[in-house]
């Protein structure tokens, strides 16, 4: 086909390798609910994308991920539509566009030829123009000047406006400030932080390495607050030979806490070495409650590791090769054992807020609704591990969010129902401090660069 004049239709230029990645990637978690930090490491082996192209692909994947709030906002205005009315393809595409004009250095120019010529090969140069409009108006303005129209204002709404400007919806900037209590006025450090890249943690497998041993051979730094943590700046953590040989494993530095808290609890009576892990899947906890009972001075340390999920329940019995783990695939609200567990690890399914600077994705796709459903859930797990725990034993009930109706509401329906008394877990995680009035336990990523892990030490009477 020639236009008129006898002259051809220029072609389209497609996009480069890391570009189509992060594209790619942003179709598949708007198309397939999939998991960026899954997908993204997938395409870029596939495709043998390495060096600074994959680093530049891991940027916009995760930043358009994690502002898609912010950028759908400025989209909408300067579009003059929903973005509902706008197609999901062209959606992913001007949201691409848009993170590098409002959130990189990439030059305007450089941003907006590509996303156009993409829209001109995904689709006709009617929708690569109305692209090119859109983009070209979101370009006239730099993000503080986008933020100062479309944000609401830090007068009245306060909490609305820190949500606006660290790319959270507001519900979570809400929750986030109920949790903090008296100390909300670290919200904006709080939501900040969910943005900002996080280490990748290690942890030593206490039977077979230390932590310095683990750090000096991967390059990586002792942890602050964790015996057992290597904190590494980046990379693919799975390729290190500790890890590929069982001798550690990728955990954060928070559920390394959890697990060993477990472990120093103060019981009534003598540890018979029964311990149980309820909600086990993938097995992380599992393997260091297991490692770490092997070097205790209890005898006969054996964890039971729940895990009613057929995948889960493998990498659990992956994750815990050659340690004493039994993995049991029941439901843990009605698991068939005998009572007469002396620890027991419930940490719970949750909505997950307190990691969301790992899942770039999963602040957008969280709803509220999906709180009551988690907390029925939260309180059947510790009402079935509260009469699975012998008398003088412990529970520590965890979860990594902390939305108040995930973790005090759930322990405070367990202290009025259950036979418990709440424990100050506060010591059991020292050294760390500033983990808020207690008897509970708050970690945060921005004070103690750990996921927002909250727990509660429960002894049954």
């Amino acid at each position: 086909m020639t236009r008129p004049g006898g002259r051809r239709p220029a072609k389209r230029k497609a996009l480069d390798p890391a570009r189509q990645a992060a594209f790619d990637v942003l179709r598949a978690v708007s198309e397939r609910d999939a998991y960026a930090n899954l997908a993204l490491p997938a395409i870029l082996r596939e495709r043998g994308i390495s060096g600074r192209d994959a680093a530049f692909a891991t940027e916009l994947t995760y930043g358009t991920c994690r502002a898609r709030g912010l950028l759908d906002a400025v989209i909408a205005h300067a579009a003059g539509r929903p973005i509902d009315k706008i197609d999901p393809v062209l959606l992913d595409l001007l949201r691409l566009g848009t993170y590098q004009l409002l959130r990189t250095r990439v030059e305007p120019h450089a941003a907006v030829s590509t996303t156009v010529e993409q829209a001109g090969v995904e689709f006709d140069a009617a929708r690569a123009g109305f692209v090119n409009g859109v983009l070209r108006t979101i370009s006239r303005r730099d993000e503080s000047a986008w933020v100062g129209e479309l944000a609401p204002s830090m007068s009245t709404d306060p909490v609305g406006h820190l949500a606006f400007v660290n790319a959270h919806p507001r519900w979570i900037a809400q929750a986030f400030a109920d949790a903090l209590g008296a100390e909300a006025g670290e919200l904006s450090a709080t939501l900040a932080s969910d943005n900002a890249r996080p280490d990748v943690h290690l942890a030593a497998r206490p039977t077979a390495m230390t932590a310095a041993e683990l750090a000096e051979q991967v390059d990586g730094t002792v942890g602050r607050y964790s015996p057992y943590a290597v904190y590494l700046d980046g990379g693919d953590p799975g390729s290190l030979a500790p890890v590929r040989d069982g001798m550690a494993l990728v955990q954060d530095e928070g559920s390394q806490l959890v697990a060993r808290a477990l472990t120093l609890a103060p019981l009534d009576g003598a540890d018979g070495g029964r311990w149980l892990d309820l909600c086990a899947g993938p097995g992380g906890k599992t393997a260091m409650l297991a490692a770490i009972g092997q070097v205790s001075d209890v005898d006969g340390v054996r964890v039971t590791a729940v895990e009613p999920a057929p995948r889960r329940a493998d990498l659990v019995e992956e994750n815990t090769r050659g340690l004493p783990v039994d993995v049991m695939r029941v439901d843990g609200r009605d698991t068939g054992f005998e009572p007469g567990f002396d620890r027991v690890l419930v940490d719970a399914p949750c909505t997950g807020l307190g990691a969301l600077r790992r899942r770039p994705e999963a602040r957008w796709r969280r709803q509220p609704s999906d709180v009551p459903q988690l907390g029925k859930l939260q309180r059947e797990l510790l009402a079935s591990a509260i009469r699975l725990t012998r008398p003088g034993g412990v529970v520590l009930y965890a979860t990594c969010s902390p939305h108040l109706a995930e973790t005090v509401g759930v322990v405070a329906d367990a202290l009025r129902r259950q036979p418990v008394t709440a424990l100050d877990a506060r010591p059991l995680f020292a050294p760390v401090d500033e983990l808020g009035p207690g008897p509970y336990v708050q970690l945060w990523p921005h004070r103690h660069g750990t996921d927002a892990m909250f727990a509660a030490a429960l002894q049954v009477r």
